[in-house]
């Protein structure tokens, strides 16, 4: 056996943080669709990383007996049992701050897709149907004449904040701690019943802790503005989709653009399928060359875990 850790990679990093961490350890590619033949063939794994899909739990730990460190590529802990890797003294680190100018950009790009129809021409057109265009066109609302209601002011919330002060949008936000005003961007406080019912745009930055589990509910969306557009770029699971399925479908003006599914990726039977005021994108918010490279930069904390440093960035077990 090599006497440098080995470490198992299960999902794509960017390629100069693999090789960076493939010249201080023995990197081994073990994909996801392999991991339930493991059979204790990597019992003398020291290190895992880890991106959206794999999912860290006692099965899996049972398999890497000898586990230090688990790498989340992300933001996110949902697929991760930090709890179980804690009982194992396993540490859990992350990249918490590493995607939140590519997601608050797209949350950003689906307002501007809902509020300015656009068209591109690819060929003439006369006068006539030029003229026709312009008033077909024409939006009906600019953000600086809209209310944002931003459900978690975290680090995508407060950053959605401060890009919609800059075009002029009202921004009001909930959230359950109480957030430093230098981190508000001008978004004012309110509360739940408030930001549903003021919001002409809703959009979640929530966690996944389990009292988030379909928050965004039947009662909730009873409360919002049937002419409501809803964004989610947070978590899949904060949404009850049948509720929202039959809210769109009971109030069409209203339109939900999600970037986040609570089965990834979702079935048939999934309620939100096929309805046209409903758009639902592939999990693409983080979809940045940039935000990949930041991510895939656990490495450094996997190797400071491996070589008994502090890491920079440990998970902390929700409550």
């Amino acid at each position: 056996m090599s006497e440098r850790p080995t470490v198992v990679q299960t999902e794509e990093l960017d390629p100069q943080a693999a090789h960076w961490l493939s010249e201080r350890c023995e990197l081994v590619k073990f994909g996801i669709e392999r991991l339930p033949t493991l059979n204790g063939q990597l019992q003398h794994a020291r290190g895992l990383v880890v991106r959206t899909y794999t999912k860290v739990d006692d099965a899996l730990l049972d398999h890497l007996p000898n586990l230090k460190v688990v790498g989340r590529a992300g933001v996110g802990l949902e697929n991760i049992d930090v709890a179980a890797c804690t009982r194992r003294g396993i540490e859990v680190v992350h990249t918490p701050d590493a995607n939140t100018s590519a997601v608050a950009e797209y949350v950003f790009s689906l307002i501007f897709d809902a509020i300015r129809p656009r068209l591109f021409l690819t060929e003439t057109i006369d006068s006539k149907r030029w003229c026709e265009l312009r008033k077909e066109l024409r939006a009906s609302r600019q953000l600086c004449e809209m209310t944002i209601g931003v459900l978690g002011l975290g680090r995508v919330g407060s950053s959605v904040a401060r890009a919609a002060a800059g075009f002029g949008a009202k921004v009001i936000y909930h959230d359950l701690v109480a957030i430093p005003e230098s981190r508000r961007f001008g978004a004012q406080p309110v509360d739940l019943g408030t930001l549903l019912t003021t919001a002409d745009i809703l959009t979640l930055h929530v966690d996944a802790r389990p009292s988030n589990d379909r928050l965004l509910n039947a009662d909730l969306l009873a409360k919002v503005k049937q002419d409501v557009l809803i964004l989610n770029t947070s978590r899949g699971k904060v949404v009850d989709a049948k509720a929202l399925a039959g809210f769109l479908q009971a109030h069409p003006q209203a339109r939900a653009l999600l970037d986040v599914h609570p089965d990834e990726p979702f079935l048939p039977s999934y309620p939100l399928v096929g309805l046209p005021n409903a758009f639902l994108s592939p999990h693409i918010a983080a979809a940045t060359e940039l935000a990949n490279r930041k991510m895939s930069w656990v490495v450094e904390d996997i190797w400071r875990v491996l070589t008994g440093s502090v890491p920079v960035h440990a998970a902390q077990m929700s409550k």
